[in-house]
Formats: structure tokens, C-alpha cells, sequence
């Protein structure tokens, strides 16, 4: 007989609503194969990852290693040691207008931990939340885990995908509680224009919705865009929630560290679930950023420079391919080229193409399904330029053999 405290395996492993209201991140599943490839010795073209393919800056690692010597290893206050607040918002009010106090800014284990606090405090059952589609993979999938509603807003390629204030004017709703606005976008690497920007803002204060301002990659800017925060406008900040990273401005992406400015009661209720859930950053990551906030750019500037470079040359080589057409972005350090015309009965969407060509040609590739945008594929130029010209010469030998 079976024993009394047996419990069947289906009651078991029966799993949270909010765990499987959410899917596995698809750019980690894009990694996961890629990786997997490359293990096996197949050399992959990998457009895949979303990440500074630099190295972390001398300056930031040489903090790091004194705050070992220093044995500085021990729990810190929740929301951040209080020279990294002051130095964050002193950053933030030297490199893009803002006017915060270390009150107003908390400290979280990387940009999407920022944003899954903030959401997590704000966001109750059947609240909606307005995205613009094409969006970055994690925000819709951060508000079903709060039990929200994730309302898409689609932009157009013929718009250079710009958030517009009179598109999100016609989807607020009495249930609309927040606005995710990215400049520079990923994956379209669009950047929404000072002017129009100031519109969205006004449309969120009208109809008292919060708007949360995903600035991680707000350095990365090409040609007439410039960085440029919301938060540098007068009056801005009741409405306001600003996200930042040290991931991609600093090439820090696996020392986790992100922040939140924001109203003091928003940064008090984050800093409240951050102790009950992560408790403070990593402290040598906190030392480290410290150096960053307070030591020179000149490795952004670098950086940037030689994504410029990239950005010409696979948005050259990307039109050049029959049947594909491709948006000079603006920001960030991804293309997002539109491959619809190609599709057949062998390719009937991106998704299928995606997949094909890891196995074919070994490019590996987001489809823009993922983003909300489906007939697109998203490429991140975070790669060398031989690399990127050996990925060129795979896709154009791909979609001429699907023509």
C-alpha cells in the first residue's frame, strides 16, 4: 500500500500560475544553441548575443580587485552602498540633465532586475501595461509574472520604429497603469526624438500612468541622435521611473549591476522587496561601479566608435541581399531587417528561418517573433568585423539558395 504521506508527482511538480504565465527568455535559447555548436568545434557566426563584445574597462576591474584586498565582501545596506547612490545620480545629472538624490535611487542586480522590481511594486492583477512592439524579449513576460496585461503598441519600419505619443494616446485605457518606453531600442536600435519623447511623457502625466525609461543603452547613439534622458525635463520625475545599466555602457554584463531613479515611496517599496528577495548587490560589483560613475569614458567613446564602423557595414551588406530590407538604427548596437519576402512553403515564417539557418549556415540569429515583430531577425553587431563579413557572406548564400 502506498504510504499516507505519498504525494502524487502531478501535485508535486505542480508549479506556480506566475511561473507559467512567463516563457524561457529566447535570446538565452538562441545562446544555449549557439554554445551548444561551438562545443561541438562548428565554427558559428554568432549574431545571437546582446552584449559588449569589449572588455570590461582596466580602471573598473583594478576596483574590483582592491576591494578583495580590502576584504570589502560583506553584506552592504539593501539598496546600495551609499558613495555608489551619490555617484549614480551625479553621473546621471553630469551625462544626461537629471537632478536625483541618493534617496531616489536604489541599486538592483542588473537593468532587468530594475525593471522587475519596479513592475513587481506597481503593477496589481488585470493592470495594463503598454509596450511598443518591437520590444526588448523580457518586458510583456515581466508583466504576466506580476499579473498584469501587456498591451502592444506596434511601430512601423517606415517610421524607423519611433514610439509616437498619439499612437499611445489611443491605447490608454482607466486599466493602463504604465508606459515602457526603450531609447535606444533593442532590438530595432531605434531612438524616440527629444521632442517626441517630451509628448509621451506629457500623455503619461495626463492620464497619471507611469513611465518607465529603459536608458541602458542611452550612450550608444549614432549620427544626429545623441544621449538624451527624460528625466532632464523640468517636472518630469512624479511620472517617472528611469532604468539604467552598467551592462552594456561599461561592458559589465555578467557583474549584474542596474538602478533604478525614481520618486523616493517607488525607490522605498523597491528596496523593500529587494530585501525579502536578492538583499543588496554583490559588493565588489558595487566598488567596481563606483570606479565606473566616477572615472573616464573615454572607453564608451571607443566602444562606440567601432560600432559605428560595424553598424555601416552590416546594414550595407544586409541590403545588398536580395528580397531583404534593413533600417539604419539609431542606437544601441542591433539590426532588425525585415526577410518576409522570402518566405515559402519551406519557410513559412522567421521562426522556421531562425532555426534554418543555425543549421544550414551556422548564423545564429533572435527571430523578431520574439520581439513582438514577426518577419524580421534581429543581429546584434556586438562582433568583429571579419566576423560579421563572414556571417554576411552565410546569409546572402542563404536567401539567394531560398530565392
Amino acid at each position: 500500500m502506498e504510504p499516507a504521506t505519498a504525494v502524487k508527482t502531478e501535485e508535486t511538480f505542480r508549479l506556480a500560475d506566475r511561473v507559467n504565465r512567463i516563457s524561457p527568455s529566447p535570446t538565452m535559447v538562441v545562446l544555449a544553441a549557439a554554445e551548444q555548436l561551438k562545443s561541438q568545434g562548428v565554427d558559428v557566426a554568432d549574431f545571437g548575443a546582446g552584449e559588449p563584445d569589449f572588455p570590461t574597462p582596466e580602471h573598473i576591474k583594478r576596483a574590483a580587485i582592491q576591494a578583495l584586498d580590502e576584504n570589502r565582501t560583506k553584506y552592504t545596506p539593501v539598496p546600495g552602498i551609499p558613495a555608489l547612490r551619490q555617484a549614480i545620480c551625479e553621473w546621471h545629472a553630469r551625462e544626461l540633465g537629471s537632478s536625483y538624490q541618493p534617496s531616489e535611487c536604489v541599486v538592483n542586480v542588473g537593468g532587468k532586475h530594475s525593471i522587475f522590481n519596479a513592475v513587481c511594486c506597481l503593477i496589481n492583477s488585470g493592470g495594463e501595461v503598454i509596450i511598443p512592439s518591437p520590444y526588448w524579449v523580457s518586458y510583456p513576460d515581466i508583466v504576466k509574472y506580476a499579473g498584469g496585461k501587456p498591451v502592444i503598441l506596434t511601430t512601423t519600419a517606415e517610421d524607423n520604429f519611433v514610439l509616437r505619443a498619439a499612437d499611445l494616446e489611443k491605447l490608454i485605457t482607466p486599466r493602463t497603469r504604465m508606459v515602457i518606453a526603450d531609447s535606444p531600442s533593442n532590438p530595432s536600435g531605434a531612438v524616440i526624438p527629444p521632442d517626441e519623447f517630451a509628448k509621451v511623457l506629457a500623455v503619461c502625466q495626463r492620464h497619471g500612468v507611469w513611465l518607465l525609461a529603459d536608458e541602458c543603452y542611452s550612450h550608444f547613439t549614432y549620427g544626429d541622435a545623441k544621449p538624451f534622458s527624460i528625466a532632464s525635463i523640468p517636472g518630469s520625475k512624479n511620472n517617472l521611473i528611469v532604468v539604467g545599466s552598467f551592462s552594456k555602457t561599461f561592458a559589465m554584463t555578467g557583474w549584474r549591476l542596474g538602478y533604478v531613479l525614481a520618486p523616493q515611496p517607488l525607490i522605498a517599496a523597491i528596496t523593500k522587496l529587494q530585501g525579502q528577495s536578492t538583499s543588496n548587490p554583490t559588493s565588489i560589483t558595487q566598488y567596481a561601479a563606483l570606479a565606473a560613475m566616477r572615472g573616464p569614458m573615454d572607453s564608451v567613446a571607443k566602444m562606440l566608435e567601432e560600432y559605428a564602423r560595424r553598424r555601416e557595414r552590416i546594414v550595407t551588406g544586409l541590403r545588398a541581399i536580395p528580397g531583404v530590407t534593413c533600417t539604419a538604427p539609431q542606437g544601441a548596437f542591433y539590426v532588425f531587417p525585415n526577410i518576409s519576402a522570402h518566405y515559402n512553403a519551406e519557410m513559412p515564417n522567421d521562426m522556421v528561418v531562425s532555426k534554418l539557418l543555425l543549421e544550414r549556415e551556422h548564423v545564429a540569429l533572435v527571430p523578431g517573433e520574439a520581439f513582438g515583430a514577426p518577419g524580421f531577425l534581429r543581429l546584434s553587431y556586438a562582433t568583429s568585423l571579419d566576423r560579421i563579413d563572414e556571417g554576411l557572406r552565410r546569409l546572402g548564400r542563404f536567401f539567394g539558395q531560398a530565392r
